[in-house]
């Protein structure tokens, strides 16, 4: 069965007024003012009546607004990115603009393809979560080319046209390793994130300054490396596979501190097959605090990023951006760096108790 779509004439027919006036009741046009308001109820009685809906897409094509923000997040499946969304989502619901959500499976094309399909849809603005990027993407010339405001959440571009919002992962890392050390522990043992990602710098130099200034000994034996991977869930497997090596070279170590979250509960899955427990044999703390953190068991203790809040915080920055663009403002970059915070839960305690 084909509904028809009702018009404004067809309000017009209903209501006993001009399409007209029935266009600017309903559009809220600056002329409403001038009409009386019991024409007006009567008019949006009658579009209530025939179940009118505004054509939105008309409405957009006419103003050369979309009320939409093109958001493109680098791989899906990484539990990083559902608090991070959650930010976004809600922030520009409250705002009354619509997300459109692509995931770009960390390839270049469809990266690019995508974001020619999100500016041919008119989004006012682009909030991309480079969650874990590994591929080599001229992202920042295509946004700069396409002059709508644009922030990058988890990674810092080297440019003045593009926003960003990161976690202080070097303040992070070390706030790991002084929780480690405050509970008596000193041969600790390091699952370094993938060298090509972004946060794997930053992070070895927060345990590097903090080991540096408390003269604790970084055991090169006792440091492995994440392998490459275009798959964040991947962390899960090599931090099995990672710990069980370091466990079977026998250079005793009473802490783990572990890339991310996932990555730590790997290291947990396999010092439980080595018959070690955790904490009482060996402390275990990750990095991000995604949802299943204080599910696991051992409950994990980490590092917390507040992923909510810097998907609100991008929406702020872009929302301003499409306000200066409105106004023919110039759009300036801005760059926040959110502190994170210690969540200690089950997976550490005092050596020796």
């Amino acid at each position: 069965m084909k509904t028809e779509m009702i018009t404004i004439r067809d309000v017009a027919k209903e209501s006993g007024f001009s399409s007209t006036t029935v266009s600017i009741v309903l559009n809220n046009a600056p002329l409403a003012r001038y009409i009386p308001a019991t024409t007006k109820k009567r008019i949006e009685r009658a579009a209530k009546k025939l179940g009118y809906r505004p054509n939105l897409f008309a409405r957009s094509l006419r103003s050369k607004r979309s009320h939409t923000v093109g958001v493109m997040v680098f791989d899906m499946t990484d539990p990083y990115c559902t608090l991070v969304l959650r930010g976004i989502e809600n922030s520009l619901y409250q705002s009354s603009y619509l997300p459109i959500l692509t995931d770009v499976h960390n390839e270049r094309s469809r990266f690019e393809r995508y974001l020619e399909m999100l500016l041919d849809r008119r989004v006012e603005a682009l909030i991309v979560l480079a969650n874990w990027l590994f591929v080599n993407i001229d992202v920042l010339a295509d946004l700069e080319k396409s002059s709508i405001p644009t922030v990058m959440i988890g990674r810092e571009p080297q440019t003045d046209s593009v926003s960003s919002v990161i976690v202080d992962n070097e303040l992070g890392a070390q706030t790991a390793l002084e929780h480690l050390v405050s509970l008596g522990h000193r041969k600790i043992a390091f699952i370094r994130g993938p060298k090509t990602l972004a946060d794997s710098a930053p992070r070895w130099k927060g345990i590097r300054n903090f080991a540096k200034s408390n003269n604790l000994e970084l055991d090169s034996r006792l440091i492995v490396d994440l392998p490459e991977s275009s798959d964040p869930i991947s962390s899960f497997e090599a931090g099995y596979k990672l710990t069980e090596d370091l466990v079977k070279q026998k250079h005793p170590f009473t802490a783990l501190v572990a890339f991310d979250d996932m990555t730590a509960f790997g290291a947990i899955r396999a010092l439980a097959r080595a018959g070690l427990r955790v904490p009482e044999h060996c402390s275990v703390i990750g990095f991000d605090d995604v949802a299943a953190s204080s599910l696991y068991t051992p409950a994990l203790t980490t590092v917390r990023q507040p992923m909510e809040a810097m998907g609100t915080m991008a929406v702020s920055i872009v929302l301003e951006g499409i306000n200066a663009v409105l106004e023919k403002r110039e759009v300036t970059a801005v760059h926040r760096k959110l502190a994170p915070e210690l969540a200690v839960r089950e997976s550490t305690r005092t050596l020796g108790t």
